[in-house]
């Protein structure tokens, strides 16, 4: 009850200036199940339901926009949007650019997936051909890891990654748990294997570092949400196996 009168004395604070507000919300739709594109064409996901939530809290009007991952934190620099929400995972090396929200989701342990049988030696990876996303900190820690011995094969998306190793053009993919996870649960010849690695922090809306008004008022909704048992409960909505804050 404490922080639920903290987080409504904070949205009290804003004023009418943040009810005003029109806010723009970028977002990859090519990670589900956090953020993808659905049937009709709109942006659908875990992200996405949780931004509108956060907006309705906050008294915000917000406009998602659809862009490509490489390039969020420079055209969220740009003023091209003013909130980043794509599975970002809170590191010291974006937060040298950027803020970033509170958490809305937890750290979660990165994994690798390889073809069902397939013997991939982690401990004396030589000769390897390793997929990440371009820019995310799976890419980072497979450079740090195993470049040299190994090739490390960079994507767009995480999905392209994920149709190289299934035709046999890798020989793993790194990727968040909450990604991956349900990619091989839906049975296309894949499995985990090796060992879960951990990198970066919990996963936060990225925002511009002169915006502490919109980062007070994203702070309150995500801090209401947990204090209300709201924010778990989308978390185990969408996630196959969820990772929930305590």
């Amino acid at each position: 009850m404490k922080r639920l009168i903290i987080a409504a004395a904070a949205f009290a604070a804003l004023g009418t200036a943040a009810q005003a507000q029109t806010v723009r919300l970028a977002t990859e739709g090519a990670y589900a199940p956090w953020n993808f594109i659905d049937e009709s064409g709109a942006a659908a996901g875990f992200e996405i339901d949780l931004g509108n939530e956060i907006c309705s809290r906050a008294g915000l009007t917000c406009e998602w926009v659809i862009t490509a991952w490489d390039t969020m934190i420079p055209n969220l620099l740009a003023g091209n949007y003013d909130v980043i929400m794509a599975g970002m995972s809170i590191t010291e090396e974006r937060l040298q650019s950027i803020d970033f929200s509170d958490e809305y989701y937890p750290p979660d342990p990165s994994l690798y997936a390889v073809r069902e049988g397939a013997a991939v030696d982690f401990d004396a990876a030589s000769g390897l051909r390793l997929g990440a996303q371009t820019g995310t900190i799976q890419e980072g820690y497979l450079q740090a890891t195993f470049a040299g011995s190994n090739t490390i094969v960079s994507y767009a998306t995480f999905d392209q990654a994920v149709a190289d190793l299934i035709a046999g053009n890798l020989d793993a993919v790194l990727a968040d748990a909450g990604y991956i996870l349900p990619i091989v649960a839906a049975g296309q010849g894949l499995e985990i294997a090796g060992p879960e690695v951990s990198v970066g922090g919990g996963v936060g809306g990225g925002m511009r570092k002169e915006d502490d008004d919109l980062e007070a008022a994203f702070n309150a909704a995500i801090a209401s949400m947990k204090a209300d048992g709201s924010l778990n409960a989308l978390i185990t909505e969408w996630f196959d196996v969820p990772n929930t804050f305590d």
